[in-house]
């Protein structure tokens, strides 16, 4: 058989276009990331390796720090419970300590009672003086008063509603607030709260999780006290905002009160008194 004849030197060889295109898709047929992938694959994954390293060690450190952490916690968990032992022993003797001097205040209110009794009754115009400053004294809390009245003790909730913040069933300052606002408004002549009488520059603030009045600590439960028509009082108190916002605290949080009307009752006098004086103006100031 007859070979082929050769192409002549310097010219191309002609190709059918059907069979060209066939050859290009048979070629490329594979995708180029694939064919990527499929050089690589018989390679060992050095850059995997570092990694894996490093998530490892950093795992080993977030484990010391934490152990570390731990010990230094129940290490100084004794020193803690010191300071607040000691913290707890200096607020009792303190308070000890102001009670003294708050007694020792109020024998001096008497005594200074006594003699400016004494120095008015010697003259017709200090016996008028003295029914004002009698007057003047019942309202701003300077001395003792007795009669029936309301009685409203609070205390934290026994036991917390399901679901609700463990923290906020305590009685705090501004419900102690809005009761004594309460019994003013319902028409109290006298108010008390842990027999510590009530003036109109009295505070009632928190502390942590304690609540001062005029910067004494209180210790629960709450007795709040007023003098005055006790029906009456009770009544409007009841029916005002303050008994509808006890009644939400006892719904929402467990809070815990109680209102009675007693027959009898004594409120002491303010433990301090801050006088303050109006001046003129003086011209030109």
């Amino acid at each position: 058989m007859a070979a082929p004849p050769l192409a002549p030197a310097g010219r191309a060889r002609r190709t059918d276009p059907v069979s060209q295109l066939l050859g290009e898709i048979w070629h490329g047929a594979l995708d180029p990331g694939y064919t990527a992938a499929a050089a690589t694959a018989g390679r060992p994954a050095t850059r995997r390796r570092p990694v894996r390293l490093l998530t490892g060690v950093g795992l080993v450190l977030i484990g010391v720090l934490l152990a570390v952490a731990l010990a230094q916690t129940r290490a100084s968990a004794p020193a803690v419970a010191r300071q607040r032992e000691a913290l707890d022993a200096r607020i009792r003797q303190q308070t000890v300590a102001y009670d003294a001097m708050t007694s020792q205040v109020t024998a001096l209110q008497g005594e200074v009672s006594r003699l400016k009794d004494e120095e008015l009754s010697a003259t017709g115009q200090g016996n008028a003086l003295a029914g004002r400053l009698a007057t003047l004294e019942l309202q701003s809390a300077q001395v003792a008063v007795t009669g029936p009245g309301l009685r409203i003790t609070l205390d934290d909730a026994a036991t917390p509603p399901p679901g609700t913040d463990p923290t906020v069933d305590r009685v705090l300052d501004r419900d102690l607030q809005s009761v004594v606002n309460g019994l003013w408004a319902a028409g109290a002549e006298a108010v008390a709260v842990n027999d510590q009488r009530l003036t109109g520059l009295s505070a009632i603030r928190s502390a942590g999780d304690a609540i001062l009045v005029d910067y004494r600590p209180l210790t629960r439960p709450y007795v709040v006290t007023a003098i005055g028509d006790a029906n009456a009082i009770q009544v409007a108190f009841v029916t005002g905002p303050a008994g509808q916002a006890l009644r939400t605290l006892e719904q929402a949080y467990g809070i815990r009160y109680s209102i009675q009307t007693v027959t009898g009752q004594t409120l002491p006098a303010a433990s301090t008194v801050e006088l303050r004086y109006a001046r003129a103006k003086e011209a030109g100031r």
